[in-house]
């Protein structure tokens, strides 16, 4: 790093003493006998050693220490504080409080997540209340793929995810996906976004036990809605990566691929953390007839003890005429992250196309 640059603040830092001191505020304004003082010592107690979700929960435990009200007047007071946080990810403190206080009353707790939903998101929340009830909790969910705020409808499919990331994982559904399925079929040509992209992140989330559920489900959807279309292609992302035929051809790419790869190059051939590398190479059809062509490419990650782990990345999707050629390139920075170390040694690239490996090439990582 220069000494121009400087590092990202940590999302920790989401709930700083500056934001802490904010929450204080605004809980003042709706209940006037706040005590400030006492929820900012509680709150900031060890703040510096706590986890982004640990700053979560010790906001809602702190809240919870010193309001001197039953659950439901706390709940009344906290739906008033809700619109006046300056953060989405800073309102989660508030599904956090009815996930931790809330288990005894789930009429109550359940309309409290549906509206704190929409200033940020009850995903996690409502987890809690799908592992001590589910058959009741799917049932109220599927209830709201119809309400018109988009941000209820997401609640549905996200918080009924099996493997939701930051989150426990739902056993149950995890075993039998069908539990969830309804709630996926209504909201399959949901006109929002941020509701599609659930319901592909749910499915995709499916695929890891259970692909072929996936692809029948797919198969059996009408993908001439584009909405519905663009689900099944996200849904079914990493099956495609892995080249699963059905999973390709669902995406109108399950054809052998007719074309050679020419001139396939990494470059520098030595890389350095930070450095960027460059994978480039020319597509030529050996065919008359255009064809639907998924392009992905693996690097083969040197692990601590010298054996590789391969990561696919997606490249593009492209429809090649007849015998035409077309110039693929692609940047990607080489940097650690916290999901992924990079060791010294020669990492090999492989491009494959339809899921069929083409061609390969490599380059060297340098550490030091």
């Amino acid at each position: 790093m220069s000494t121009h640059e400087t590092a990202a603040p940590a999302l920790k830092e989401i709930f700083n003493a500056e934001r802490l001191q904010h929450i204080a505020t605004e809980m003042s304004a709706v209940y006037p006998a706040f005590k400030t003082q006492a929820f900012l010592k509680h709150a900031n107690q060890g703040l510096a050693e706590l986890s982004v979700m640990q700053r979560m929960a010790r906001v809602s435990e702190s809240l919870h220490a010193v309001l001197p009200l039953d659950y439901e007047d706390s709940l009344d007071v906290l739906r008033e504080l809700a619109p006046r946080l300056n953060s989405g990810f800073v309102s989660m403190c508030l599904p956090h409080f009815v996930a931790s206080y809330g288990g005894h009353a789930f009429d109550v707790s359940m309309d409290a997540l549906k509206y704190f939903t929409t200033f940020g998101s009850s995903e996690f929340a409502i987890r809690h209340f799908l592992r001590s009830d589910l058959e009741r909790s799917l049932e109220l969910m599927h209830d709201w793929t119809r309400d018109e705020n988009h941000h209820v409808r997401r609640l549905a499919s996200e918080g009924s995810r099996p493997r939701l990331p930051w989150s426990f994982r739902l056993e149950a559904v995890q075993a039998d996906p069908r539990l969830a399925a309804g709630i996926l079929d209504r909201l399959k040509a949901d006109e929002s976004l941020y509701v599609r992209k659930s319901v592909a992140n749910h499915l995709n989330d499916v695929t890891k036990e259970h692909p072929e559920w996936v692809l029948d489900v797919i198969e059996g959807w009408s993908l001439e809605n584009r909405h519905t279309a663009w689900i099944a292609k996200h849904a079914l992302r990493s099956l495609i990566k892995q080249g699963d035929l059905r999973a390709l051809t669902v995406i109108g790419a399950g054809a052998k691929p007719e074309v050679e790869l020419l001139d396939v190059r990494v470059e520098p051939a030595d890389v350095r953390l930070g450095e960027t590398m460059t994978l480039s190479f020319t597509l030529k059809s050996t065919v008359a007839h255009e064809q639907r062509l998924v392009i992905d490419y693996a690097i083969d990650y040197v692990k601590a003890n010298g054996g590789l782990s391969a990561k696919v990345f997606k490249l593009k999707t492209v429809v090649l005429a007849g015998v035409a050629e077309e110039v693929v390139q692609r940047r990607q920075v080489i940097k650690d992250f916290t999901t992924r170390k990079h060791h010294a040694g020669r990492h090999g690239v492989k491009v494959m196309v339809n899921g069929e490996l083409l061609a390969g090439a490599a380059f060297n990582v340098n550490t030091d």
